[in-house]
């Protein structure tokens, strides 16, 4: 009668197979992580976005979102500068009188419209938009 057990042979072929498979599900599952901070980035601009625009129409006075593309950095008034995740790429599309080489504002009125403009977050391929209307002052975040 043989004795019962499995080979050194077939223990590393398993042991290879088994590393594969975790290679083969953790590609997918770093760019599904990419994709949720690209995701949870702009759902944080567009809230401090929506305070700053708040503010404006409680204090009754104008308030300046303030966003620095080198940082990438943002910042609401009267609250600490947010920094955006590492390897996140920002962009400003904003009224050019708000606008230097590296800083832009979005500028809120006390009857809740703004200068309007567009905020671009992306990582690799991965890109959110939000938009601000000047008329009305609405906040809104587009996933491209």
């Amino acid at each position: 009668m043989r004795p019962r057990g499995f080979t050194l042979f077939e223990m590393l072929a398993v042991i290879l197979l088994l590393g594969l498979a975790a290679a083969a599900v953790s590609i997918p599952v770093s760019q599904g992580l990419a994709s949720a901070r690209v995701n949870a980035a702009s759902g944080e601009l567009a809230s401090a976005l929506r305070y700053t625009r708040m503010q404006a129409i409680v204090q009754g006075k104008e308030q300046k979102f303030l966003v620095d593309v080198s940082g990438p950095t943002y910042q609401s008034p009267g609250r600490d500068v947010q920094h955006l995740p590492e390897g996140m790429k920002l962009a400003v599309n904003s009224a050019k009188a708000d606008q230097s080489n590296t800083q832009a504002a979005i500028r809120f009125f006390p009857d809740g419209s703004s200068t309007g403009g567009r905020i671009t977050l992306s990582r690799g391929t991965r890109e959110w938009r939000v938009n601000v209307a000047w008329l009305t002052g609405a906040i809104s975040v587009d996933r491209e």
